[in-house]
């Protein structure tokens, strides 16, 4: 990947339905090497999806929780993942170090849902300890990160 990559994918991040056309005027290139950078990058795995970025509140989903997760044993692990993968109210399980196994990121609609949804969690095989944790705000929200043009901090 070179500079011109990172500049496509800067604008794709910004607004992935926008023409080639459009990015090929903002990064200087014809319209066919912006179309044939992406597929390039979308073959290499280096783009993974496109997708929407919902408000969850305005789809009915008040409450964001984060949801620490020990288990008792790694032999849990893989049908815990199985498990998380499936449920549509996580929509975040990161592998962690330290004291807990997994970070979950869920959005429910009310506390009575994030009750059932911790049961839930906590009933999993394997499932030692939970911590909990209710968002109380989203301040910076974004599901990609590119490497900065020049070391930034």
């Amino acid at each position: 990947m070179d500079s011109l990559d990172y500049q496509i994918l800067e604008k794709l991040k910004s607004n992935a339905r926008q023409r080639a056309s459009e990015i090929s005027r903002e990064v200087h290139l014809s319209v066919s090497t912006v179309i044939d950078r992406i597929r390039k990058m979308e073959a290499a795995g280096i783009i993974k999806s496109y997708t929407i970025i919902t408000d969850d509140a305005k789809v009915g989903n008040d409450v964001t929780v984060l949801i620490e997760v020990s288990m008792e044993h790694p032999q849990f692990n893989e049908d815990f993942i199985e498990n998380v993968t499936a449920n549509p109210y996580v929509i975040a399980c990161y592998y962690l170090t330290g004291e807990f196994d997994f970070l979950l990121k869920v959005t429910c609609k009310s506390s009575e849902h994030l009750e059932e949804i911790h049961k839930w969690v906590k009933g999993r095989s394997g499932v030692r300890q939970t911590r909990t944790h209710y968002v109380l705000s989203t301040i910076k929200n974004i599901h990609s990160s590119l490497p900065a043009a020049e070391e930034e901090v």
